[in-house]
């Protein structure tokens, strides 16, 4: 792929440059999600599967604690990611789905996920020679 680095990474200063202080926290949460494999697995799951419960998106993040997975539902719903409904119900039914936000979010980190396959080779071999 042939693209302009100077352009690019000038670029990324203007947009670094366009947000405020204030946001220096946001961007962090945000990128957290993008690199936290229950937040991305939880998008992930909601996006493909559809609309789930608590306990089926546990059964299906393998290795997901209860506490862990309250603590990703809550934080991706804060940022808009996910959207929680209470059927309000006397046999209590709660369900999570995936909002614009969210697939947006998936949508994005698709690139990204393809150049890390596709390098996952070069990965391997600067390992290697790390560890020499």
């Amino acid at each position: 792929m042939a693209w302009d680095q100077e352009a690019v990474l000038q670029f990324s200063e203007a947009i670094c440059e366009g947000l405020s202080d204030d946001d220096d926290g946001l961007k962090r949460d945000i990128l957290t999600h993008a690199g936290n494999r229950w937040s991305l697995g939880v998008v992930h799951l909601l996006g493909t599967r559809g609309p789930l419960r608590h306990a089926e998106i546990g059964r299906l993040l393998q290795g997901v604690t209860q506490r862990m997975l309250t603590r990703t539902l809550r934080q991706l719903e804060r940022d808009g990611l996910i959207a929680r409904h209470d059927f309000q119900e006397k046999r209590p039914r709660v369900v999570y789905s995936i909002t614009d936000l969210g697939k947006e979010l998936l949508i994005q980190m698709l690139p990204l996920w393809h150049w890390i396959i596709g390098s996952a080779d070069r990965f391997r071999a600067a390992r290697a020679r790390y560890n020499e």
